[in-house]
């Protein structure tokens, strides 16, 4: 095999799934259809869940200083301050533009010895048994184990799949760039301040470098949404909702997306997998997909990794469809109703006024927040302590904290007994002796991806599910260790 998976797609889903596969020494290729990264803002920014996810692998102070920190609350563009006490120690929302977003993650995925490809088109896939062969536009073919599309709402892996993609099709469009404008910035305030009040879908703001994001509804769908308006239709459109254009001109990057809300029917095929917009599309408002996208990744990539490796227990890899595919679906729902609120028909009006008055109750506020920062995401791994199957905030230990402790991708058992022991599983699960004031249960098994797996003190009971999520006992240790040991800090 040239490798043992190969990533389809360069994107922050593809780039973070690569880190995610090389964290557990899987040889990975990830193939780029464009030569340069994009330059489009498609995203502005990371909700809690991701950005725990980064504290997770520890990159997270590499995003920090490229991104602004701005409180969380509201939905659907109705302003609530945030519920007290959420379930998080990042209850922000990082602004950061997504084109510094993925060249963070490629350079470290990168750094940990992915390979990256760049304008490499993929043009036909088959798989048997024992791997997958791609076959790319220069003519070149290649093999490996598995492989997992990550190339976005028209994903060629997915057509070649033949995985049917059901949802409805765009019926609204939205142009959008960064350009520079001739309009003073005390107007440009004035007149968004004023359209936006029956326009929510309308936005026009400073991005830095004497540069403005613009986003303004289109005058229907084009046929082919991945041909970017021309400066002179955005400009059009300015005039029709705004009553200007601002003196549009210069545009660094141009762009049109639109409502189309579609979910793939499986997220794998065989030896193909699919991940984040290759497997689900909707709009940005709520601003979820790229962190929908991060979440697969992280989802897959140890699931993937333990299959490659050989020690997957049976079923491990099919959760990674059993356990996203929801999640997806419910977001997809939730920007269905984020649009209809933002519609500027009676109806929906009267229904935001409602909504409105709804998130005055803390339980409701609370809820829709966990919702949008996916912090109230509970995978179904059975019944037990209400934490399990939930995400573990990172909580402070007597000599550190837990997500410091989690960045090499591996299981952990956070041992506030100093009774258990996870010998026979050592090199896939660490073992962490240590009390947080902040945990009330005697010990907690922790996947990969840092969701609660299990909960007790129980030695005999912990063995019982170690196998579910970490295959079966072996006799190897650690490296450099005569036998499995936990870690005291």
């Amino acid at each position: 095999m040239d490798f043992e998976v190969t990533v389809v797609g360069g994107g922050p889903t593809g780039a973070m799934l690569a880190s995610e596969l090389r964290l557990q020494g899987v040889r990975v290729l990830v193939l780029e259809r464009d030569a340069e990264p994009t330059r489009a803002v498609r995203a502005l920014g990371l909700h809690a869940r991701s950005i725990e996810v980064l504290d997770q692998r520890g990159l997270l102070d590499r995003f920090l200083p490229f991104g602004t920190q701005y409180p969380v609350g509201g939905f659907a563009g109705i302003s609530k301050p945030a519920p007290d006490r959420l379930d998080t120690a990042h209850p922000y929302v990082l602004g950061i533009p997504q084109p510094t977003t993925e060249r963070l993650l490629i350079e470290h995925a990168t750094e940990l010895g992915a390979q990256i490809r760049r304008g490499c088109a993929l043009v036909g896939l088959s798989q048997d048994d024992h791997g997958v062969t791609v076959d790319l536009a220069d003519g070149t073919r290649l093999r490996s184990r598995y492989l997992v599309g990550c190339d976005g709402g028209r994903s060629t892996v997915r057509k070649q799949l033949g995985v049917g993609f059901p949802g409805e099709p765009a019926t609204r469009e939205w142009l959008s760039g960064e350009v520079e404008l001739t309009a003073s910035p005390e107007e440009v305030a004035a007149v968004v301040t004023e359209v936006r009040t029956t326009q929510k879908g309308f936005g026009v703001g400073p991005s830095g470098e004497g540069l403005y994001r613009v986003v303004v509804p289109a005058g229907g769908v084009a046929g082919d949404r991945s041909t970017p308006p021309t400066l002179e239709e955005v400009g059009r459109r300015l005039q029709v909702v705004a009553g200007t254009d601002f003196g549009v001109h210069s545009p660094r990057w141009l762009t049109r997306f639109g409502d189309a809300t579609r979910q793939a029917e499986q997220y794998r095929s065989g030896r193909v997998l699919l991940a984040g917009d290759a497997a689900h599309v909707h709009p940005p408002t709520g601003g979820q997909g790229l962190d929908l996208g991060l979440q697969d990744a992280f989802n897959l990539g140890w699931k993937l990794a333990a299959e490659v490796n050989g020690w997957a227990p049976e079923g491990l890899l099919d959760s990674y469809h059993t356990e996203r595919h929801p999640v997806a679906a419910d977001v997809l729902d939730t920007t269905r109703a984020v649009a209809e609120l933002l519609s500027t028909e009676p109806g929906p009006r009267a229904v935001r006024r409602l909504v409105s008055d709804l998130m005055d109750f803390d339980e409701v506020n609370r809820f829709l927040v966990e919702k949008t920062t996916a912090i109230g995401i509970r995978y179904d791994v059975g019944e037990g302590h209400r934490l399990v199957g939930r995400r573990l905030r990172d909580v402070g230990l007597q000599r550190g904290r837990l997500y410091a402790l989690m960045h090499e991708g591996r299981g952990l058992l956070l041992d506030q007994t100093g009774r258990l022991s996870v010998a026979g599983w050592a090199d896939r699960v660490d073992h962490v002796v240590d009390v947080s004031e902040e945990l009330d249960v005697p010990a907690a098994l922790l996947r990969p991806d840092g969701h609660v797996a299990w909960v007790g003190g129980d030695q005999r009971d912990l063995i019982d599910h170690l196998p579910t999520w970490f295959g079966a006992a072996t006799g190897r240790a650690l490296p450099g260790r005569t036998k499995p040991r936990p870690r005291r800090y």
